[in-house]
């Protein structure tokens, strides 16, 4: 009977799933006026559009998003700080196209150098980072090349942190997703930086203060509503690149064109994708990690049952007009009738399964949600005692 009453509580549990594409549609007249382009929903990793998305081809400053992700990276490991003063090398100083003026022996603080970089993608800026990180940016390209390499990124090579051409200095749409999903989702953070539309950077000069104009290149932030992000990129090589980030009603995209003709095509290419992505989808969220969804029987324990919680936060994709399937969602409990102690907390005792029709469409783990002792002599002849009586 006890079983019984467990059993039903975590069924009448809101229906919610791990992280889950349900929606086959596709944008089959969708045209895009750039060599590459895709559209990814990032909490999913659901590709809702491309066009020739894994094409190697020259990306210029959408590079820095990977430097902006080993940037992150660094702090959140504790081998950088925001404010840690970096001193500007020749080398990052000398650097050409898009910068922010650094000058050789220029002291500047991590966290301004971060601005500069997700801001007015300098190049200089760029370059100061990845030797303050890694000693030089040579070592400093190695990481990059290696952290693709982790993210499934498979046509991706770096050459440098700016995204200045270089020969084999080439990714793809599909890659610079990857990464620039890697970055919102592990650090939304970077949005206070990336939305920042004009600052002021600040040079302590030996003959007085001068002052560098922050502007965002991403004009998105004022032609589009949910712009998060996230960077630009253009070459006479590579011609005109975006890596766009937007929200709406809990939907998040990103957009990636590649080689488009024109400074203002890439903008509305992109534009073009989210319009499509918010008309086509939506975004239904779950109960959040580690809400408790039941309990369950403890065997020779200090307590006589234990809480049992979400392993994950879940998120379903569905396409417009898929509203009627929210209630076709079907989910199963695999759990057992009863634990033994000692049993460590957060340790997994089963997961749930979501299916839509013969179809699994995801599962999530179920977590103890505390630590359970062993129950000693003396718990053990009490809790008979209190039976007895």
């Amino acid at each position: 009977m006890r079983k019984k009453k467990i059993l039903a509580f975590i069924l009448s549990f809101l229906i919610v799933g791990n992280t889950i594409a349900i929606s086959d549609v596709r944008a089959n007249n969708l045209e895009v006026n750039a060599k590459s382009a895709i559209l990814m929903e990032p909490l999913t990793g659901e590709i809702l559009f491309e066009q020739n998305a894994h094409e190697a081809l020259r990306p210029a400053s959408i590079t820095k998003v990977m430097t902006l992700l080993l940037l992150y990276e660094s702090l959140e490991s504790g081998k950088i700080k925001w404010d840690d003063v970096v001193t500007v090398s020749e080398r990052a100083a000398s650097m050409g196209g898009s910068q922010v003026f650094l000058a050789p022996q220029e002291q500047i603080d991590v966290g301004t150098l971060a601005k500069s970089i997700a801001v007015a993608s300098g190049n200089d800026a760029a370059v100061a980072i990845a030797e303050y990180i890694a000693g030089s940016e040579e070592a400093f390209v190695v990481l990059m090349n290696q952290r693709a390499k982790e993210l499934g990124m498979n046509n991706t090579h770096f050459e440098n942190s700016s995204g200045l051409d270089a020969d084999g200095h080439l990714t793809t749409a599909y890659d610079i997703a990857l990464m620039s999903r890697e970055l919102i989702t592990r650090f939304p953070q970077v949005h206070e930086l990336t939305t920042i539309w004009h600052d002021i950077l600040v040079h302590k000069r030996k003959n007085g203060e001068e002052n560098t104009d922050l502007t965002n290149t991403n004009k998105l932030l004022k032609w589009y509503e949910g712009t998060t992000g996230l960077k630009t990129g253009s070459t006479s090589k590579a011609l005109y690149c975006l890596s766009g980030t937007a929200e709406r009603n809990g939907l998040k995209l990103i957009g990636v064109v590649m080689a488009a003709p024109d400074y203002k095509i890439r903008f509305q290419e992109v534009m073009k994708l989210f319009n499509y992505g918010f008309a086509n989808y939506e975004m239904v969220t779950g109960k959040a990690k580690g809400t408790v969804i039941g309990k369950v029987p403890v065997m020779k324990g200090m307590e006589e049952e234990v809480e049992v919680i979400l392993e994950e936060e879940l998120h379903f994709l569905l396409s417009k007009g898929e509203g009627d399937k929210k209630g076709q969602i079907q989910s199963q409990i695999k759990i057992p009738p009863m634990i033994q102690a000692p049993i460590e907390q957060n340790a997994k005792v089963g997961e749930i399964i979501y299916t839509l029709g013969d179809k699994e469409i995801g599962r999530s783990g179920l977590l103890v949600k505390k630590e359970i002792k062993k129950a000693n002599l003396k718990h053990i002849i009490g809790a008979l005692f209190q039976k007895w009586i």
